[in-house]
């Protein structure tokens, strides 16, 4: 891993991760690893095969054997176009249930350092910078406010014709912040080197331009 520069952006639901590093990926020419859509996707899995997602035996050999495939900005599951279905709140919510138990994080952890291949990865989580790339030569921890991100979320939703209270949506994430920020294993925290920005109030071009400052003089020189 310490070969392939690496950029681990991590922080919490909402915050604007995968657009980021969806941009900084494209601007810097590297791949992308958008690790929540895998357990997004052990999540969708499990109960498609009626696997309860408190069974960590059974819910971590679906996600071990996960065919996936990531083309063009979808995400396929033995073929299917499922990049719809795993963005839904509900599949959000699953998948948060299932990051908190240890034997699936351990059955996606080597496929997601498996990612790390030149010319270099843009990788977006809660534990990149902490658990999957430790040695990660750029680590950025980005927040916002839980409200923020509700209204982030609530306008995204509104546009896809989905009528949500905000009120809901803060609820939720600020569930989800509580249940990634207490688990036992890899839980949700800045990486002690990492660079942590509040994105509240900020552009995505903003939230870019303030990591490629960061990134450009330890990973891209020369």
């Amino acid at each position: 891993m310490a070969e392939v520069p690496v950029i681990a952006i991590d922080g919490p639901s909402g915050s604007g991760k995968g657009t980021v590093a969806a941009e900084i990926a494209r601007r810097l020419g590297l791949r992308v690893l958008d690790s929540g859509a895998l357990y997004r996707l052990a999540a969708f899995a499990a109960r498609r095969a009626g696997v309860p997602l408190d069974d960590a035996d059974g819910v971590a050999r679906i996600a071990a054997g996960l065919p996936v495939e990531f083309r063009d900005g979808r995400v396929l599951l033995d073929g299917e176009d499922v990049t719809l279905a795993i963005r839904t709140e509900t599949a959000g919510n699953d998948a948060s249930k299932v990051a908190v138990l240890p034997q699936v994080r351990q059955a996606l952890l080597q496929w997601q350092r498996d990612q790390a291949r030149p010319p270099g990865l843009v990788a977006d989580g809660r534990d990149m910078g902490t658990v999957v790339f430790p040695d990660a030569p750029v680590k950025i921890f980005l927040d916002a406010s839980a409200g923020e991100r509700a209204r982030r979320r609530h306008k995204q939703l509104m546009e896809q014709g989905v009528d949500v209270k905000l009120s809901d949506l803060v609820a939720e994430i600020e569930a989800r912040d509580a249940r990634d920020r207490n688990r036992s294993v890899a839980p949700l925290k800045p990486a002690p080197d990492a660079l942590v920005i509040d994105s509240t109030g900020m552009s995505v071009d903003e939230v870019v331009e303030k990591i490629l400052q960061a990134a450009q003089p330890s990973v891209f020189s020369g």
